[in-house]
């Protein structure tokens, strides 16, 4: 189906967080790139119809993603060990000379 500025469609609504309808805003190669929703009015891309992962969804990913990395890749660290950059390393751009 080839769709025009302006049509109706049903998108997930990040601001809402449910899924509603949303106007065309912009078009890529026929397809919809950006939406509009038609409750709150904010503008997003176009999810076609999905909902982002659960946080619980996630923690499985998570999961599954540091067992692949145990036993595929020895030294490297998990997810939740990675070091964090330290605030000393981050140089302070409000001293003057």
């Amino acid at each position: 189906m080839e769709f025009r500025l302006g049509d109706v469609i049903d998108d997930y609504c990040v601001k809402c967080r449910r899924l509603t309808n949303h106007s065309i805003v912009s078009l890529i190669d026929g397809a919809a790139a950006k939406v509009r929703c038609r409750t709150c009015y904010s503008d997003h891309d176009y999810r076609n119809e999905q909902a982002p992962p659960t946080k619980k969804e996630l923690a499985k990913q998570k999961e599954l993603y540091n067992a692949v990395l145990a036993g595929a890749a020895p030294g490297v660290l998990p997810i939740d060990e990675v070091p964090a950059e330290t605030p000393e390393a981050v140089p302070d751009k409000k001293k003057k000379k």
